[in-house]
């Protein structure tokens, strides 16, 4: 068994003041395999002074050294890149594809960034004045369990772009995924004490950078109860936020939609990293004339997700414990269950793997149409026309993401354009690393990734006289 009892501050690996332990299980066989100390309040103290002390060297350096540092990130995660594989599949229990497809993004988003940087405008003219777009500060980076990897190098690379340095608070669920990647950033080279990594509890490490006054900026990634809290304790020195919160993402079937190839996508968008995505499109709207036929597709399809396969565990026993009170609570409520239910699937008896389910007949004011159940569960629910789908795909306190599928393209365009969410997919899902990403309402303040998540991270300065 492995112990971890180093976090990262200042360019060195150091032991922890704080002294609490936890263990790490293996989700997918319930074993012990780690045991981690735990930073507290003075550990992140001290990596916010090493933060605070090395911005204005940071500050001052040239596009070009930070493009060049942007580089040296990528190029030293990649070198680890099967190491990486391999702890993520064994501490967070997710097939090999969705790991090795997080790895990816991971080191491929540092030089998108380096690309974004490039071509970016940090002065401007504007009529008289002369616009300036200055780095924040020391920012705190909260990082969440369901892609740590990822998480933590595309906030970073933003902070690294925009000159800023960093305090990043990982999950502690994520310790050994943490420990590899913090020597990859390491071994990058750049300046001590822009990169620092305290790994705690969220309400002693998170709760520290929340309301210690020199960090000028927080970006969270998690739950909306959260978010909040963040949110509240930020406003006492008036921190800059970005929030990319909680969903229930809904996806719109139209009446002339191809179900041969919908409900496929409609399986794998609920489904996405086991359900633990924010993202994930757990509300399928589909009319009421087809609800049938859509009944007999689900039926079809949802034999191609397997467990230990295609499809992984919960991350620990109380998510597990938690996706299964959501599902008993939509039995109790009145929705009817199609497929899978309470329990494990046939086959497993350890691991927290959770059946693929499906309700029908599901009514959109219902607990599982309005929460997020982070589990591979969908609620299908009926609409009359295009007006009640736009009507209930919006009655929802999330706004994050949603999707539309139809052959009509005048229609499907329609429909997109109603939808109250930060991105839309229309036919399919895509990649566009450098598109905006975050939600209206409760799902967010803010948004990462490409020019729009660059900004997030600088104040603009208007100089007039020269």
């Amino acid at each position: 068994m492995k112990t971890i009892n180093k976090i990262y501050i200042n360019g060195q690996f150091v032991t922890p003041h704080g002294e609490e332990i936890i263990d790490l299980i293996n989700p997918a066989n319930e074993t012990k395999i780690a045991q981690v100390q735990l930073a507290d309040v003075d550990d992140t103290r001290r990596a916010i002074a090493a933060a605070k002390a090395a911005f204005p060297a940071m500050r001052l350096s040239t596009r070009e050294q930070r493009m060049a540092w942007l580089q040296q990130l990528h190029d030293a995660v990649k070198s680890r890149e099967a190491e990486l594989i391999d702890t993520m599949v064994e501490e967070y229990g997710c097939p090999r594809f969705f790991a090795e497809s997080t790895v990816q993004r991971s080191y491929t988003g540092f030089l998108q960034m380096r690309d974004i940087l490039a071509d970016y405008a940090f002065e401007t003219r504007v009529g008289g004045a002369n616009v300036v777009m200055e780095p924040l500060g020391v920012v705190g980076l909260i990082t969440p369990w369901n892609a740590n990897y990822g998480f933590i190098a595309g906030k970073l690379s933003t902070v690294i772009a925009s000159g800023s340095t960093a305090v990043i608070k990982p999950s502690e669920l994520s310790a050994q995924q943490t420990a590899i990647i913090t020597e990859c950033l390491h071994a990058a080279g750049l300046p001590d004490g822009v990169i620092n990594i305290v790994t705690g509890r969220g309400d002693v490490v998170g709760a520290e950078i929340t309301r210690h006054p020199d960090i000028a900026k927080i970006s969270f990634t998690g739950s909306t109860q959260v978010g909040k809290t963040i949110a509240r304790g930020a406003v006492d020195t008036l921190k800059r936020v970005t929030l990319e919160l909680g969903g229930k993402s809904a996806n719109v079937l139209l009446d002339d939609v191809d179900l041969e190839q919908a409900i496929p996508l409609a399986l794998q968008v609920m489904s996405w990293n086991s359900g633990q995505a924010c993202i994930a499109g757990t509300r399928l709207l589909v009319p009421e004339s087809r609800l049938e036929a859509v009944k007999e597709q689900l039926r079809k399809h949802i034999s191609h997700l397997t467990p230990g396969e295609n499809i992984g565990t919960s991350v620990t026993a109380q998510q597990y414990q938690r996706v299964q009170d959501y599902i008993g609570k939509g039995i109790e409520e009145g929705a009817e269950l199609l497929c899978g239910g309470l329990g494990r699937p046939q086959g497993f008896d350890r691991g927290y793997y959770v059946k693929p389910t499906v309700f029908v007949n599901v009514r959109n004011e219902m607990t599982i149409a309005q929460q997020e159940i982070f589990g591979p569960v969908l609620s299908v629910i009926t609409y009359k026309d295009d007006a009640d789908a736009v009507a209930i795909a919006n009655d929802t306190i999330y706004g994050l993401q949603a999707y539309v599928s139809g052959k009509d393209a005048a229609r499907t365009a329609a429909v997109a354009n109603q939808l109250i969410a930060g991105r839309v997919f229309v036919n399919g899902v895509y990649d566009e690393p450098n598109a905006p990403f975050g939600g209206f309402k409760q799902s967010g303040l803010g948004r990462e990734f490409g020019t729009y998540g660059l900004e997030g991270y600088l104040e603009p300065k208007a100089i007039m006289g020269q």
